[in-house]
């Protein structure tokens, strides 16, 4: 019998309980990337989703995946060939808005951790009938905010959720009060002004500050 090795990863579990907020990353230049993860992480924010839009996503993927003490995943994710090409750019993990039976399929074959998202209660049942103990909530403001997922989490008490979309630093500690919650996802720490002013030591307090949430 072949023995096969395998990289260690951490779970998906693991990650989520690493900080407070997950930021998730819009970057619309590739050279942004690398100062962009390096202010978050040195603000005590060591998970970075980036999120899989734009012709450099691929890219700035690979480039966060090698900043010291970064973790990188990928949000957006539709499709097992999406999925797929993330992995191979170094995703420990991917999310989705939503889910299919093929991409989690899809993710599964390729032993990537996938976080699918859902926004009821019969998707979040579906979710946890193929095994899943976390899930993610979107978009979690348009879909009820803490409200619905109190609801939500009620309902299925085995499953934990990572509520994103339409959160704000503001309004983030409503969903961490929640047991159910171990983080959320955020895309207020890479605003598009900062980027391009280049202003990592705003971007880095904003991390602290986020880091700090809970």
């Amino acid at each position: 019998m072949t023995e096969h090795h395998h990289v260690v990863r951490p779970s998906l579990q693991a990650l989520c309980h690493q900080a407070a907020v997950i930021p998730q990353l819009e970057i619309h230049d590739v050279a942004h990337a690398v100062p962009l993860a390096e202010a978050l992480v040195a603000g005590g924010l060591t998970v970075l989703e980036v999120m899989a839009h734009g012709p450099d996503a691929l890219e700035a993927i690979r480039l966060i995946g090698r900043v010291p003490g970064a973790s990188v995943g990928v949000g957006g994710i539709l499709t097992g060939q999406a999925a797929a090409d993330a992995q191979a750019a170094g995703a420990l993990y991917v999310s989705s808005p939503g889910f299919s039976h093929r991409l989690v399929d899809a993710c599964a074959d390729m032993g990537l951790a996938l976080l699918p998202g859902a926004a009821t209660v019969t998707e979040a049942m579906q979710l946890a009938e193929r095994g899943f103990e976390l899930i993610g909530f979107h978009p979690a403001q348009a879909a009820g905010g803490p409200p619905m997922l109190a609801e939500l989490s009620a309902a299925l008490p085995q499953v934990h959720f990572r509520p994103s979309g339409g959160i704000t630093a503001e309004t983030a500690p409503d969903y961490l009060r929640l047991a159910s919650v171990p983080c959320v996802g955020g895309n207020w720490l890479s605003p598009v002004t900062m980027l391009q002013q280049q202003q990592w030591g705003d971007l880095r307090s904003l991390a602290h500050i986020a880091r700090r949430l809970r």
